[in-house]
């Protein structure tokens, strides 16, 4: 549990196929930026000629830049 402007809350940062099927997840603080999380659940991963579809607060320029190192499709 971390403490954001709405109280405590948690977040659940995942990784799915493309069925919904889990492959990595993190659960953090409210408080957390989702962007780092994001980085640090994706550059563990193989991600080569891998679509990746992710929500606005993941678009920064580390993780694009490693996407596009990785060879991934955005």
């Amino acid at each position: 549990m971390g403490r954001s402007r709405g109280g405590l809350s948690t977040k659940i940062h995942a990784v799915v196929d493309a069925l919904g099927n889990p492959l990595r997840f993190d659960l953090t603080g409210g408080e957390a930026h989702d962007c780092v999380q994001g980085f640090n659940i994706l550059k563990n991963m193989k991600l080569t000629r891998k679509q990746v579809l992710a929500d606005r607060a993941y678009d920064t320029n580390a993780i694009r830049t490693f996407l596009k190192e990785q060879q991934a499709y955005r």
